[in-house]
């Protein structure tokens, strides 16, 4: 699998693996933290236009996507908990894989750790999927942050930074 930046030319395979995401979620018990509507349509445009929107390809489909943003995330300011360090960081976001391919998440993490050793995540706590693969790939949870639509989600750090 490789992972490319993706451009406007591939907002409409990405729409649709936000929509096959959705209905996995929602059969797997986690019908709340996207809904029928998230990512919107606005955010995906928006993750393009600033250039912190990638796609996985695999066979020459696009297999998967995420958002990659290294920076302060104003989401992550107030956790209740404590996050790792407080050094800079790099955050995986609107995940999702069409259901063709396993490793979307190992594909994702492997290409945001090239460009950035501490990496933070948060998820819906029924993303069971999700929680797994955090967990599987050295992911600590450090406690709960609130969304800016109001919704609580697990917060997780995994810091490769050589100290």
């Amino acid at each position: 699998m490789t992972v490319l930046p993706a451009g406007r030319d591939d907002l409409s395979d990405v729409l649709d693996i936000y929509a096959a995401a959705r209905r996995f979620m929602k059969n797997s018990g986690n019908p709340t933290q996207w809904g029928d509507s998230r990512p919107s349509e606005t955010a995906t445009e928006r993750d393009i236009a600033e250039g912190n929107l990638y796609k996985i390809v695999s066979g020459g489909k696009t297999v998967g996507v995420f958002a990659f943003i290294i920076g302060d995330d104003p989401t992550y300011r107030k956790i209740d908990g404590k996050w790792l360090n407080s050094e800079p960081y790099g955050t995986i976001h609107r995940l999702a894989g069409d259901g063709s391919r396993r490793g979307i998440f190992v594909a994702a993490l492997r290409f945001c750790l090239g460009k950035c050793r501490n990496i933070r995540v948060d998820t819906h706590e029924s993303n069971l999927p999700m929680r797994r693969c955090l967990e599987r790939e050295g992911f600590v949870f450090c406690g709960w942050i609130v969304t800016d639509d109001g919704t609580e989600r697990m917060a997780f750090q995994r810091d490769d930074v050589v100290k």
